[in-house]
């Protein structure tokens, strides 16, 4: 299961979308193995794939721009309102 070409289709789009977390889970579905085993396999196919990157990790939060810009304009209007 270590070698990239024998993932399935779904796990590998789990991968590109940048879903690991999901890739080894459908993965375990599929072949029906270990925890250890699947996140080494999509370990090894992120590995062996240079144009594919993970790039949420378990614990990681995906951020987005607009929020910077809400927390601004929040910050801006609560000094607004202190300061008048």
């Amino acid at each position: 299961m270590n070698q990239p070409q024998e993932l399935p289709a779904d796990v590998i789009d789990a991968v590109r979308r940048g879903n690991k977390i999901d890739a080894i889970k459908l993965l375990r579905e599929h072949a029906g193995i270990g925890l250890k085993e699947a996140k080494d396999a999509v370990d090894a196919f992120l590995r062996a794939s240079p144009g594919v990157t993970s790039t949420h990790s378990p614990g990681h939060v995906r951020q987005f721009p607009g929020v910077w810009i809400g927390i601004a304009i929040l910050l801006g209007v609560a000094a607004y309102f202190m300061l008048r």
